[in-house]
């Protein structure tokens, strides 16, 4: 299977289709809340970023060392699995977003970590700091806030 299948498998395991495939807005088994502006915002923003890695999975794959685009495709497509499912699960007010959030973070932090530590100096130390500056450790930090710190809505019939 390839990576980009791979995420797609996950992803429908992790976000199960919802009941006649309409959203609920209260309550719900799995706590399903109304979703608000910016919950709203994050999602897409998480959603957008796992979408965005799913052409660089075959990027790294195909410039990569086969060995270290193992790795490193391995470890994108975790991250593009995590990012997916919790941004799908917040858009759909989905409670159960903080654990794929939380994942999100470390696996994108680690990411961020080991590009600059293994980096050459130069031109790839400059992208890896890139990077990690604009990309992975913003989004590594939204995702712990979202992990950490429950919004209004978070709670089946808060309003």
């Amino acid at each position: 299977m390839t990576p980009k299948g791979t995420a797609a498998v996950a992803l429908i395991a992790f976000n199960p289709p919802v009941d006649k495939g309409s959203c609920a807005t209260t309550g719900g088994a799995h706590g399903i809340g109304r979703i608000g502006r910016a919950r709203r915002w994050q999602g897409r923003v998480l959603t957008g970023a796992g979408l965005a890695l799913l052409p660089w999975l075959g990027y790294l794959a195909g410039t990569l060392p086969p060995a270290e685009a193992t790795a490193w495709v391995t470890l994108d497509a975790l991250e593009a699995v995590a990012l997916l499912t919790a941004g799908t699960r917040l858009l759909r007010a989905d409670l159960r977003y903080r654990a794929p959030a939380a994942a999100a973070a470390v696996l994108l932090f680690a990411d961020a970590c080991i590009d600059l530590t293994t980096a050459a100096p130069g031109a790839e130390l400059a992208t890896a700091v890139m990077m990690a500056v604009l990309a992975e450790l913003p989004l590594a930090a939204l995702c712990a806030t979202l992990a950490a710190r429950p919004g209004r809505g978070d709670r089946p019939g808060a309003g």
